[in-house]
């Protein structure tokens, strides 16, 4: 499949409204070309999520032209949110991951260029917003961010630690043994309020 599409969240304020991250890769001269009313901080995503991929020991398609759309593109996007999508975004267009096990989940998470997971801002507005939706999404974010989204009663929240730890619960069906459970992905068990004394 050479299109790809994974849902995540902007923050604006206090609200968290879904942007759906689109990748599309082509044959042609290879170029990285982001579009959607990102800002420089978005922008430099593109190194990252390079970086952070060769250095997992995943495959980057260097002899494609790849395109990432930010959807809708009139909502500004800013910090490094978006850098854990867009790197399942290339990994599900270049087969790499199974993208249809994507659907019903959204990701948020800034990436080390060792592929590490870094926290976000607003990961409780997320969860939130899901709850307020009734929408029953699964949210995968970063160490801290996972805490805090999984304070709202109902959530269904994982914690990745690294690139990899996402990328194993996603990968294509195959005859091979399932992989060992790693210690970097947890499922957070969903809270529910406690009885007044």
């Amino acid at each position: 499949m050479s299109l790809s599409l994974v849902h995540s969240r902007a923050l604006v304020g206090l609200q968290a409204p879904a942007v759906t991250v689109e990748v599309h890769l082509a044959n042609g001269l290879p170029s990285f070309t982001l579009v959607g009313l990102a800002d420089v901080e978005v922008k430099e995503a593109r190194e990252r999520v390079r970086s952070a991929l060769q250095n997992s020991g995943l495959d980057f398609p260097h002899n494609q032209r790849i395109t990432v759309n930010l959807a809708p593109a009139d909502l500004p996007k800013d910090s490094g949110r978006l850098d854990l999508p867009i790197a399942l975004g290339i990994l599900a267009a270049s087969g790499q991951i199974d993208a249809s096990k994507l659907a019903g989940y959204e990701f948020a998470g800034e990436l080390s260029l060792s592929g590490e997971l870094r926290p976000v801002r607003g990961a409780l507005a997320m969860s939130l917003v899901l709850r307020q939706q009734q929408v029953r999404t699964r949210l995968v974010l970063p160490p801290g961010s996972a805490e805090e989204a999984a304070l709202v009663p109902d959530a269904e929240v994982f914690r990745a630690r690294h690139l990899l730890d996402v990328v194993q619960q996603f990968l294509p069906p195959s005859n091979e043994p399932p992989p060992e459970p790693s210690d970097g992905w947890a499922r957070f068990s969903p809270t529910t309020p406690s009885a007044p004394p």
